[in-house]
């Protein structure tokens, strides 16, 4: 028999209002919330549990900069709720609500098409005329897929392209942004703004190693377009630390289309690899098509110019992605943002018609969210992803949210697209030594002053419950986030079964 188990509830004031929209201005009240509560914080941890109200007095952390709810799938009350309907904001545990209203609106088996037209008559293998690719918004189409489909279109007989690459992107529209403005690292894959047609996430893998002749570098892909200047010296010493210097710089920051690596690299050290976003997104998909194609056999030496599909056309082929089931798993595991903010613009597109924006696309989540029955006060979803600083959703929300989706028909769908604590995606390296290892689906936030997880825990009770912790503090001591949320996350696995034990 599973006893009765206390329920603790603390609701306490925060000098908030959800109109907050300014993150610096919300940094701020934060900060002087936490000056003006200062005396009562400690008196506040006494409804915390019990492993978190021992490391509250050690650390001394605010406690009204944390939000907590842990409720039980099959119940209504919560077992543990401490400013639950505080906005906050969420980092990456966004990406939940972004793929949950996917899976609602499209299904698990939902794909994108991108399809390929012939502007002009095929004879002999020859198109006399410009080829066309449009885009719907395929978030995952990497090097293999977009392969694939020009593996597919040599198969149909087309071998020589005479005109150009016309390159439709129109299914999505996104103001200019600054790919640096998040944090001044515009280079960085996990910037990259989706595109109705994005192949690879405009991303090249660089490998770097000593040979015979000095330093070689040889990338993954290799798009035609992309000048490597290799300036990196090669040093006969041993691989220590600090001797690595290779420095990635980019020569033209319009086109992103010549790279210039220089520095020190010791031939000792084998290889040195990491990723970079370059070119434009249709300058990657012409300099990639250009690549794969010579590979497949084809001719092709056009240019490519971006354009609208013209009327009254039928598609040569029509390539279908990769299932939203198998999208959202390689997204929520690892994090991805520019596949979340696709799925967004994807959702606007469907619910408020093409093309989509962040602004449709959010407000298609609020609409879906109603539409369940989940409190939306509060929530601000400015691309889905978590990568704003003015992204707000309470705890409570999300909760109600992860409920929800256990009592999905997709629930299988959704909760392994989770990463699994202890063993893959960003909970590899957590609670990987205990018990817990393996028993908890949980997603993680982390952004400068944010710090979050949500997700299910299978407790040691036999129970599974919904786990939202989001922790919003500015300043020292930096990294008390993750110690928060581990170790709620234990506390449930080990002591629910104990009545919420303090």
């Amino acid at each position: 028999m599973i006893p009765p188990r206390r329920r603790l509830i603390r609701n306490l004031p925060m000098p908030l209002t959800a109109t907050d929209r300014s993150a610096a201005l919300l940094q701020r009240l934060c900060l002087c919330a936490a000056l003006l509560i200062g005396s009562t914080s400690v008196a506040a941890a006494d409804s915390l549990p019990s492993a978190l109200n021992k490391l509250q007095q050690r650390q001394r952390f605010p406690v009204a900069d944390l939000s907590i709810v842990v409720r039980e799938v099959n119940e209504s009350a919560p077992l543990v709720s401490l400013n639950p309907d505080v906005p906050r904001n969420p980092a990456s545990t966004i990406k939940l609500v972004t793929t949950w209203a996917a899976l609602e609106t499209f299904g698990p088996a939902y794909t994108w098409p991108t399809e390929v037209y012939a502007l002009g008559p095929i004879r002999n293998g020859v198109l006399s005329g410009d080829l066309l690719i449009k885009g719907y918004g395929d978030p995952y189409m990497l090097t293999e897929d977009f392969w694939r489909m020009l593996g597919a279109l040599r198969r149909l007989g087309l071998r020589e392209i005479d005109g150009d690459l016309v390159l439709d992107a129109s299914h999505f529209d996104l103001p200019p942004e600054d790919p640096g403005g998040f944090d001044q690292q515009p280079y960085r894959s996990y910037n990259v703004a989706p595109s109705a047609l994005l192949v690879n996430f405009r991303t090249v893998h660089f490998e770097v190693r000593g040979a015979s002749t000095g330093i070689e570098v040889q990338t993954d892909p290799k798009p035609a377009n992309l000048k490597i200047n290799n300036r990196i010296k090669a040093d006969e010493g041993p691989c220590a630390g600090g001797r690595n210097t290779v420095n990635f710089q980019v020569d033209d920051p319009a086109s992103v289309a010549s790279i210039t690596l220089s520095g020190v690299f010791p031939r000792r050290c084998g290889v040195y690899d990491f990723s970079r976003a370059v070119l434009t997104p249709e300058s990657y998909v012409h300099g990639l098509f250009q690549t794969l194609w010579r590979q497949l056999g084809g001719t092709f030496e056009g240019g490519f110019r971006s354009g609208d599909l013209p009327p009254k056309h039928k598609p040569l082929l029509t390539w279908e992605s990769r299932p939203l089931a198998e999208v959202i798993r390689g997204l929520n595991k690892w994090s991805n943002n520019t596949m979340a903010r696709s799925l967004l613009l994807t959702l606007g597109a469907d619910w408020h018609g093409a093309p989509g924006t962040p602004e449709n696309g959010a407000r298609a989540v609020q609409e879906l969210l109603a539409k369940r029955g989940i409190g939306t006060q509060g929530l601000h979803i400015v691309n889905g992803s978590g990568l704003a600083r003015e992204t707000r959703i309470s705890a409570q929300t999300l909760a109600d949210m992860l409920v929800h989706a256990w009592h999905s028909p997709w629930m299988s769908e959704f909760i392994s697209s989770l990463p699994i604590a202890g063993i893959d995606g960003t909970m590899r390296k957590r609670l990987k030594r205990g018990p817990e290892t393996g028993r908890m689906h949980v997603k993680t936030g982390l952004l400068n002053d944010v710090s979050a997880v949500a997700g299910y825990v299978h407790g040691a009770d036999g129970r599974t419950y919904v786990v939202v912790s989001i922790f919003n503090h500015k300043g020292p001591p930096y990294g008390i986030g993750r110690e928060i949320h581990d170790t709620l996350l234990s506390w449930v696995y080990r002591e629910s079964i104990h009545d919420a034990d303090r």
